[in-house]
């Protein structure tokens, strides 16, 4: 499995970016592997989005026509937390379209314990109520936020997680998600 960094794959220089693009293409007909490209919504965006730079739509346009002539053996995976800011082109391009959805109350919940086991937490809010707060953000951020409140308690040389740290580190990952969707 080969992971692309895409952080690697853009260049300033006009024209490095689809050489390099070319060369990961080229080496899936030499070395039959699963080529993941994560983040794939910073090279992704709609094509029409004003804001964006027109090597970055050149490479976009590169990456369609790469895929359409691609007859390895090798699989391509794009991830994306962000499907909804992906051009509509590359939803024909791939096979399969597959979705995760988030959490449910109650998985939210059980992550928490998960995460929580080990550690007391203080009173206020029972997990359930806690987890209702979370409604709406992914698995990796329930579990960011909880070990950012284990790791606040460890700073304050606290004894139990404050359920309300943990509720402000769930507003703050709603709030920084909401920030991200209107830009």
């Amino acid at each position: 499995m080969f992971i692309i960094r895409l952080d690697g794959l853009i260049s300033r220089y006009m024209g490095e970016s689809i050489a390099k693009l070319k060369l990961i293409f080229d080496s899936m007909y030499q070395h039959r592997a699963v080529y993941l490209f994560d983040e794939f919504d910073s090279i992704g965006s709609h094509r029409s989005y004003g804001n964006d730079v027109g090597e970055i739509k050149r490479v976009l346009n590169s990456f369609l026509m790469n895929i359409e002539k691609d007859e390895s053996n090798s699989l391509l995976i794009a991830a994306t937390n962000i499907p909804e800011s992906l051009d509509k082109a590359l939803f024909r391009r791939f096979d399969d379209i597959i979705q995760y959805p988030l959490p449910s109350n109650k998985e939210i919940a059980e992550l928490i314990k998960v995460h929580l086991k080990g550690y007391l937490l203080t009173k206020g809010k029972p997990v359930n109520s806690l987890a209702k707060e979370a409604v709406g953000l992914s698995f990796a951020d329930v579990s960011n936020a909880c070990k950012d409140a284990i790791k606040e308690m460890i700073l304050k040389d606290a004894d139990k997680v404050s359920s309300a740290s943990l509720l402000k580190f769930f507003q703050s990952r709603k709030t920084q998600y909401n920030k991200s969707i209107e830009t």
